[in-house]
């Protein structure tokens, strides 16, 4: 059943304007500059907002950004309910608790241990740099944070822009392997495309507002999850499925 639900007219303005192309069936050409916007269309059509990222605080957000590394969600959400139950989503009680005690804490996300060394990590960052401060911190221009950022050990270019993107409110695209599947199945890329490739094609076409780059990588997050799924696939099923090319591999 398509959605009724609707995005902020800030950024429904800046969309608006793709509903005026017609709907392709054949995207043989495969023009990503007018494909992107399509999908979007269809995902969110099909789907509706998925309100993520789920955290309660700026804060919350970057430890479950960090925890979600190479694991599921819900094994983050039983080791942020631990954190939570002992009083630590802030970064004074991460920077003060002892890194064993905080490994045990987070043991359900896995690699529970390099992720405590991890969160510290950041946490030493966050002091050193910014005085301990969040708010300081997302003053600083997007393009040299994100480079400070990918300087502390434990985040990677995924990790960076998730933070910069939902706890940050920054037009930062996430690339995933939810993503990058998507993309691949539908001949939009390839392997020998680098994040940085697959990131400026959406940063570079679509309108720049991080709560449309939000709901569009949530979107492809919930279709990688129930429809393109690693092994067994469900095209038939897809709001996407008008777009596949014949030729791709399923």
């Amino acid at each position: 059943m398509a959605s009724t639900a609707a995005l902020p007219n800030s950024v429904q303005a800046k969309i608006d304007v793709t509903k005026s192309v017609p709907r392709v069936h054949d995207v043989a050409s495969r023009n990503a500059h007018s494909t992107l916007h399509k999908y979007f269309l269809a995902l969110f059509e099909a789907h509706g907002p998925q309100h993520w990222w789920p955290g309660r605080s700026r804060f919350e957000i970057i430890v479950g950004a960090i925890l979600t590394q190479s694991t599921s969600w819900t094994n983050v959400e039983a080791a942020i309910a631990n954190l939570r139950c002992a009083r630590l989503l802030t970064p004074p009680a991460i920077r003060a608790i002892p890194v064993a005690k905080l490994a045990s804490l987070i043991r359900p996300s896995g690699y529970f241990r390099q992720k405590a060394k991890k969160l510290k990590t950041f946490v030493d960052f966050l002091f050193d740099d910014y005085g301990g401060s969040l708010s300081r911190m997302f003053r600083a221009p997007t393009g040299p944070l994100r480079e400070r950022l990918l300087a502390v050990h434990g985040i990677g270019p995924e990790t960076a822009d998730s933070i910069l993107l939902y706890a940050g409110e920054r037009p930062v695209f996430v690339i995933d392997a939810y993503t990058r599947r998507i993309l691949k199945r539908h001949l939009l890329a390839d392997p020998k495309h680098s994040y940085e490739d697959l990131r400026s094609l959406f940063e570079t076409t679509l309108p720049v507002d991080p709560q449309l780059f939000n709901e569009y990588h949530a979107l492809i997050v919930y279709t990688g999850k129930h429809f393109c799924r690693k092994s067994v696939a469900r095209c038939s099923e897809c709001p996407l499925k008008p777009f596949l090319p014949a030729s791709a591999g399923q």
